[in-house]
């Protein structure tokens, strides 16, 4: 893998601190968040190793995540596993191009992305925002540019949902009580929605379906225990798109229900 040695930045960069090139040949993927999920991920999907890597150094100081990925390919496969909160987007990439990636990203997200190229006609960039793009950024570049740039769109995006439980792709927003998984909202009757809510507050805790009741539909409730089984099935058809390797509610035989949690 090529370092910032091996090829002449200014070409791709306009102003990068000299100790930053000193330090490409050392960052590598190995770096890690600090393990607090308010941390934001950026997705590079750039060809040019050295540009990925000064973007990287750039994002890692400012305190965000990075994930890279060097083919279009496998570009929004990386997408939909890592979960960005942004994307930096490069349009001139192997076996697929910008383009068609942004169209596939908006199928399913709406989640940021900020497009670069060297095609810096302005037919491009007016293609690139109609398309979806949040912003468009020409090479080269000023990587200090680049971050004030992601850091705006970022603001943009934000919506202040309020305090949530977060499980992978899971979020329950617990001031307006809906529940996404990913980009999707998930509709629930308002019963469903206290059970999941309830449950959520208390991940890997095993529950009778009498405590449910008494804590969920109230010492009033006199009917069967058996609208906690049709609750859970509910819930279990709708939470279907939540990867299984993230959490699920499970039966304990002989115990109860677990809203059993892998990822947070």
């Amino acid at each position: 893998m090529k370092t910032g040695f091996d090829i002449s930045l200014t070409s791709i960069c306009r102003k990068i601190d000299t100790m930053d090139i000193l330090l490409l040949g050392r960052y590598d993927n190995n770096i890690m968040g600090t393990g607090d999920e308010n941390v934001k991920k950026i997705m590079i999907v750039e060809d040019e190793v050295a540009i990925s890597q000064v973007l990287k150094v750039y994002l890692n100081k400012e305190g965000y995540t990075t994930e890279q990925v060097y083919d279009g390919q496998e570009a929004v496969g990386k997408f939909l596993s890592s979960d960005p909160d942004l994307v930096l987007l490069d349009v001139m990439l192997p076996h697929k191009n910008g383009w068609e990636i942004l169209k596939e990203i908006r199928e399913q997200s709406t989640c940021p992305v900020i497009m670069l190229t060297a095609l810096g006609d302005v037919n491009y960039r007016l293609a690139g925002l109609n398309d979806g793009a949040d912003d468009y950024i020409p090479k080269p570049f000023d990587a200090d540019e680049v971050i004030a740039r992601v850091k705006a769109v970022l603001r943009r995006t934000q919506v202040n949902e309020g305090p949530e439980k977060k499980f992978g792709h899971l979020r329950i927003l617990l001031d307006s009580h809906r529940v996404m998984i990913g980009e999707e909202e998930i509709d629930l009757t308002p019963r469903d929605r206290s059970l999941l809510l309830f449950m959520a507050e208390h991940p890997n805790r095993t529950f009778t379906r009498d405590e449910l009741i008494e804590h969920v539909w109230g010492w009033e409730y006199d009917g069967s225990d058996r609208a906690v089984d049709l609750a859970i099935k509910r819930l279990r058809q709708a939470l279907k798109s939540w990867p299984i390797a993230e959490g699920e509610i499970k039966t304990l035989r002989g115990l109860g229900y677990q809203f059993s949690v892998y990822k947070k």
